[in-house]
């Protein structure tokens, strides 16, 4: 059975602990991706930040789970904002702002089975692949299809 750092993609795209939302987004555009790890000065994934988290910043509040949102987005979200506003407010964060901190991973030698499960299970797109602790690669949902294509498939 094929490992994961048979299939990974080596060249990863990330941003810094310390980068804005603003380099996220850009990012997201100049790589035609949408999500990248983040990374802190040794090369360890701190985060993780995804359009779908942009998205749940800028779309609509529902004004009836406001003290939930409260304590959920940051304190300076205003409810009333206009969209324009709320890109104007959100490009200004940093990345760890709204970046998922709970980071899934597979280890360097994990067997593509398994990360085809953690892909499954967990409904993500992709994974950062790690080797004592650093980034080293990633691997997409594609990369496992394009994997069982070329090996299984007439």
């Amino acid at each position: 059975m094929a490992q994961a750092h048979e299939i990974m993609v080596k060249q990863v795209i990330t941003v810094s602990e310390n980068d804005s939302v603003k380099t996220a987004l850009k990012t997201f555009v100049n790589h035609n991706i949408s999500g990248i790890p983040v990374i802190n000065s040794k090369n360890e994934p701190v985060g993780y930040i995804s359009d779908g988290d942009i998205m749940k910043y800028i779309g609509y509040r529902d004004p009836s789970v406001f003290f939930f949102d409260l304590a959920i987005y940051p304190s300076s979200w205003i409810m009333n904002q206009t969209f324009e506003e709320k890109i104007k407010d959100l490009q200004n964060f940093n990345v760890m702002d709204i970046a998922k901190t709970k980071v899934i991973t597979v280890q360097y030698n994990e067997e593509i089975e398994k990360v085809a499960k953690v892909l499954g299970d967990k409904n993500i797109k992709q994974v950062p692949v790690v080797k004592d602790k650093k980034l080293v690669g990633i691997i997409s949902r594609r990369d496992i299809v394009r994997y069982i294509v070329s090996n299984y498939l007439d």
